[in-house]
């Protein structure tokens, strides 16, 4: 009886919805049959029941036979589901059947696109009303089934109280049977219910066993996504019996995971216009869907797991790059793109406290420091090598400046650096700083000629360091850092939505920590030879503006200022590096790097035609 309430419900109809190709239901349908196998197959066999056992083959059966009629996208996974239909037709080991049914059904998910919570919180008071009109009749007011219609019913109506049954359950497989209904049973479909109406009797249906929630302020922060597809028995032993009440109690309301929701529906919108053709409409709804949902959350999101906003921003760009190719490839990675916000919706549990918004406030200025600070460390030295320290001011200005600008950026915060502003941002000051940079190369490796510029120094200081140099060195400080600082902001925003007094204490701790970099960094370039300092800062300063050069096109790339042209697999990247795989940002960047060489070879020319000529008169 248990095994008709809790699998039948997905299996009704499933050749008619089949015959329409890509039906989300009968992809929802199968992948709740193969949670169902996963979860029950193993029971059947413990109890050895006949007729449990004849409904699990009954359910692997028909399993197969829909994945065979929903074509092409469901083709590939046809041999698995053969294969899991004959194990359980031979009785095979409960373990090797479950785990074989919970891969395949990951993977159906990934493969069909499909979402298995809400899109907006659901409404319990509207649960309960739900239940009252539609429900109640059968399984009476208090969901026990305890009412006279029930009794000449067979199988009789589920009673929600029933702790096991109830423990095996999640909302998402409630959704399921009152979108469809129960096969074989007095379980009717209701169509006529709203996708909300139904989530929220799904939600509902989870309360009625439960007591009030009495210390909702302690509860756990869980998403949407998550409390649908999580069994009471998993919420028990991640969080304990006395968060059960509260977590179901009381619906969460997350600004991310709406975001998130957000840029999905867009995502599957985007793929819609992809396979009727319209490409521009569908790379337009991916540029919103990233920098109005994935954007705003991104600095939050990448303190907590910055493996997968990289895995999301990538995702997104190889889906754009499918579209603008029309590749058939599109609704592959699209679908990995949907998979992707899911795993980000449902990630989310719980606010940092200080201590954890502390550290990593001082891991992210002492990281986004740290490239700056060389450069700014290395000007420094070479001024004191120079023998001009009274010019290092300079420098200190130029650098104190933009920390005042990221400031700013992290007062303005929402305004200034949200969505499009933000990647916008990004990339213009990082192509300003790879100028800067390459101006700063330039002067040094103008004055590794030590004797002869030494010479110069000492009688014509205004000359060497004249008006125009030290608005350079003014501007090469400021350029270096305000990316960094700018960047920095962001990711404090992030953390600040969490715990503030963690970022500021973070920040003092942070800082203080870079002031010792520099100063360390600066008493090493005190010691090297001057010659060796100066071609050291030019590699340095080179090396810095070939990675800003590739992270500042990436950034213009997200928000489509600069096309793609992808070479290459996508793992080939390497972020920290400003490296990727696309012509428009790796061709620039050899040019960076083999400019100095060419550079090197042509005047060296001139230089040796000299030579010749003078030893030959």
């Amino acid at each position: 009886m248990r095994a008709i309430v809790l699998a039948s419900l997905l299996l009704c109809s499933l050749p008619a919805f089949a015959e329409q190709g890509r039906d989300t239901d009968a992809w929802h349908r199968v992948v709740g049959v193969l949670q169902y196998l996963e979860a029950d197959y193993p029971l059947a066999v413990e109890t050895g029941s006949e007729f449990e056992l004849a409904e699990q083959k009954s359910f692997a059966a028909e399993a197969v036979e829909a994945l065979e009629a929903l074509g092409p996208d469901a083709a590939p996974f046809v041999s698995r589901m053969r294969t899991i239909r004959e194990q359980v037709d031979a009785g095979a080991a409960p373990e090797e059947v479950s785990a074989a049914c919970g891969q395949l059904a990951e993977d159906l998910v990934l493969a069909g696109g499909l979402m298995r919570s809400p899109r907006t919180p659901p409404d319990l008071e509207q649960g309960r009303a739900v239940f009252a009109h539609a429900c109640a009749s059968c399984h009476g007011a208090d969901g026990r089934a305890e009412v006279p219609v029930a009794e000449g019913m067979e199988p009789a109506p589920a009673n929600f109280h029933d702790a096991e049954l109830m423990a095996e359950s999640t909302p998402y497989k409630a959704f399921n049977t009152t979108s469809f209904g129960v096969t074989g049973t007095a379980m009717p479909a209701f169509p006529t219910l709203s996708e909300e109406e139904r989530w929220s009797v799904a939600f509902y249906l989870f309360t009625m066993r439960q007591p009030g929630c009495e210390d909702a302020g302690r509860t756990p922060e869980l998403s949407l996504e998550a409390l649908a597809t999580t069994t009471d028995a998993e919420l028990v032993k991640r969080h304990g019996e006395g968060a059960l009440p509260c977590l179901r109690g009381t619906i969460p309301d997350l600004d991310e995971e709406r975001l998130l929701t957000e840029a999905r529906r867009q995502v599957e919108e985007a793929l819609r216009a992809a396979a009727a053709g319209d490409a521009k409409a569908s790379r337009a709804m991916l540029l919103d869907a990233y920098l109005t949902g994935l954007e705003p959350v991104e600095a939050r999101m990448r303190v907590r797991n910055s493996g997968l906003v990289d895995q999301l921003e990538r995702a997104f760009l190889l889906t754009r790059q499918a579209v603008e190719r029309g590749d058939e490839a599109a609704q592959q990675e699209g679908r990995r793109l949907i998979a992707l916000l899911d795993v980000a919706r449902s990630e989310r549990s719980g606010t940092p406290g200080f201590l954890a918004v502390f550290g990593l406030t001082i891991l992210i200025l002492l990281r986004e420091g740290f490239e700056a600070s060389i450069i700014v460390a290395a000007l420094l030295a070479a001024l004191r090598k120079l023998q001009q320290p009274q010019h290092a001011r300079v420098v200190h200005a130029g650098w104190i400046s933009a920390l005042i600008v990221g400031a700013l950026a992290f007062v303005l915060g929402r305004q200034l650096i949200a969505g499009a502003n933000q990647e916008v941002l990004e990339g213009v000051v990082a192509l300003v700083a790879v100028a800067m940079l390459i101006y700063a190369a330039l002067w040094l490796n103008a004055r590794t000629q030590v004797s002869a510029f030494m010479g110069e120094l000492r009688g014509k200081v205004s000359e060497a360091l004249g008006r125009g140099s030290l608005l350079g060195l003014f501007t090469v400080a400021f350029s270096a850092v305000l990316r960094e600082s700018v960047e920095t902001a962001i990711f404090l925003q992030g953390l600040a939505a969490d715990n503030v007094n963690g970022v500021i204490w973070g920040s003092v701790a942070g800082a203080a920590a870079l002031l010792l970099l520099v100063f360390g960094i600066r008493s090493l370039g005190r010691k090297l030879p001057m010659q060796t300092l100066f071609k050291v800062s030019t590699v340095v300063m080179l090396a810095t503006a070939v990675m800003l050069l590739g992270k500042g096109l990436r950034a213009l790339q997200k928000v489509g200022w600069v096309p793609l042209a992808p070479v290459g697999g996508a793992g080939l990247g390497v972020d920290a590096l400003g490296l990727y795989p696309d012509l428009w940002t790796l061709l620039p960047q050899l040019a960076l790097v083999l400019a100095p060489f060419i550079w090197g070879a042509l005047s060296r020319r001139p230089q040796k035609q000299a030579r010749v000529a003078s030893s030959g008169g």
